[in-house]
C-alpha cells in the first residue's frame, strides 16, 4: 500500500495475533521501528534547539516523539487483550498528532528548515497511517 513515496507493509492488511508467530517481539513491527527511529533523529535533531528551549520545546518534542514507541510497546505487552492493546495504539496515535504539533513550532521558531520539517513530518503521517491500519485490522483469538 502507498503512503505518500513511501509503501506500507502490505501484512498489515489484515493481522490477527496468530499472524504474529514470525513476529516475535513488538520490536519486529515496522511501524515500531519507524516510530524508534522517528523518535531518535527528533533527539538528535534538539540537541541543535537553544538552551532556552531545553525545559520547554525540546522536552515536549523528545517526549512525545517518544511515547510512540513506548506505547507500541506496552500495548504489544498487552495483545492478548484485544482492547488493551488497541487502546495503546491509540494513544501513540495521539503522541505521533502531538509530535507533528511541536515539529511545526520548531519551524515557526527557526528552529528547523522548512525541508527538516517537511521530513519529520512526512514520517509522522507515514506512522500515523501504519498504527491506523494496525488499529482497524488487529484481531485476538
Amino acid at each position: 500500500m502507498d503512503v505518500g513515496s513511501q509503501k506500507l507493509d502490505p501484512s498489515l492488511a489484515k493481522l490477527t495475533s496468530r499472524d504474529f508467530n514470525m513476529i516475535q517481539s513488538y520490536q519486529d513491527l515496522d511501524v515500531y521501528k519507524r516510530s524508534y527511529k522517528l523518535a531518535m533523529d527528533i533527539f538528535w535533531k534538539c540537541q541543535d534547539f537553544p538552551q532556552k528551549e531545553r525545559y520547554s520545546l525540546t522536552s515536549q518534542i523528545i517526549r512525545s516523539s517518544r511515547s510512540i514507541s513506548a506505547n507500541i510497546t506496552e500495548g504489544w505487552a498487552k495483545r492478548k487483550y484485544e482492547n488493551q492493546f488497541k487502546l495503546h495504539l491509540i494513544h501513540s496515535l495521539g503522541s505521533n498528532a502531538e509530535t507533528e504539533n511541536w515539529i511545526h513550532f520548531a519551524n515557526d521558531c527557526g528552529y528547523l528548515t522548512k525541508k527538516e520539517a517537511e521530513g519529520f513530518i512526512n514520517r509522522i503521517e507515514v506512522i500515523g497511517k501504519m498504527l491506523t491500519k494496525l488499529h482497524q485490522n488487529w484481531q485476538t483469538y
